[in-house]
């Protein structure tokens, strides 16, 4: 099998992953995107043949390594393709996930999306990436940030970058800001995912401000994402940290389900999510300030003060976390 050569994408091609823009969804409750495959009403002759034909044309192109990917080994049609259609399909059908804010990000251009981080699995990381493929009026994709276990994980490690992740460290975050990007990053870290139950929706410490630099020294906007339903889908109880440390993990959960109930306990809980893109929180003027310590200290509280606060009142609108369409 040849290897996928490196072609350089253009601004609009990596915001569309290579393929059609994506129709308009309005904020607010969750608008259903439009398939990549064919609804059943078009599941006629004609289209079978058609998405035979299209299926058959992508096989080729994979064997014959015709297919762009950039720098960082993103592979647009891959994931959308592949990788995207199962992610899609938890998110509506098992997490109803409903997303709002989507005028917040920007049409086209870099910006550095914030999250809390929870749940134990990053799910919330993937299910931002989907809420922003199929909501952004653009289609764009979500350039995520990894920590570095995800790139030392077999298998795991390989699907990150083509799904267009990478390291989560300053000098690839600039870069891909600078590209024109929209990045997305969870400060948090493994104190977040890994936090016990009991501090669901408590944010812990947003690290160094790290990503505060990165925004300002490219002069891009931070948009605040507020993410509600992750904490429910593995509520973690207890932490075999013995057990963690020979794994070479940052912790062993202990849930209701797992590891009582083996693989079964791997099944998420399905809560209901809702994911919200907060106003931006322009950098503008402080360009060549990103190594003012008090200056980036006082932006991360901000940023983090202001997820805090919506999650706070995304919370007090779902009582029930299992409810709702």
């Amino acid at each position: 099998m040849q290897q996928a050569r490196v072609i350089p994408l253009s601004r609009a091609e990596r915001h569309r992953g290579g393929g059609p823009a994506r129709p308009v969804a309005e904020a607010g409750p969750l608008v259903e995107p439009t398939p990549l495959h064919p609804p059943r009403e078009q599941a006629t002759p004609d289209g079978l043949t058609g998405a035979l034909a299209g299926a058959v044309g992508f096989l080729r192109r994979r064997l014959a390594g015709d297919y762009p990917i950039d720098e960082f080994g993103f592979d647009p049609e891959l994931t959308d393709a592949v990788l995207l259609p199962p992610l899609r399909l938890l998110a509506r059908r098992w997490f109803r996930m409903e997303v709002s804010g989507v005028e917040h990000l920007p049409a086209d251009g870099a910006a550095l999306v914030v999250c809390n981080h929870s749940g134990t699995l990053p799910l919330d990381a993937v299910m931002t990436a989907v809420a922003v493929r199929d909501h952004h009026p653009g289609g764009r994709h979500l350039r995520m940030l990894g920590a570095d276990l995800v790139f030392q994980t077999p298998l795991l490690g390989a699907l990150a970058r083509k799904s267009g992740q990478t390291l989560a460290c300053n000098p690839d975050a600039e870069r891909l800001l600078r590209a024109g990007e929209l990045v997305g990053v969870w400060p948090e870290g493994f104190k977040g995912i890994g936090k016990p139950f009991r501090d669901r929706y408590k944010l812990q410490r947003f690290g160094r401000g790290g990503f505060v630099s990165a925004a300002i020294r490219t002069g891009v906007p931070i948009i605040p994402c507020s993410i509600v339903g992750a904490e429910e889908i593995y509520p973690k109880v207890a932490d075999l940290r013995p057990l963690a440390r020979l794994l070479g993990l940052p912790y062993f959960p202990v849930t209701p389900f797992f590891p009582l109930f083996g693989p079964l306990g791997m099944i998420p809980l399905p809560s209901k999510w809702h994911i919200e893109f907060g106003e931006p929180i322009s950098t503008a003027g402080h360009r060549g300030a990103e190594d003012d310590p008090m200056l980036v200290f006082n932006l991360t509280d901000q940023v983090r003060e202001t997820i805090q606060q919506n999650l706070y009142r995304l919370l007090a609108h779902r009582p029930n976390p299992f409810l709702g369409g």
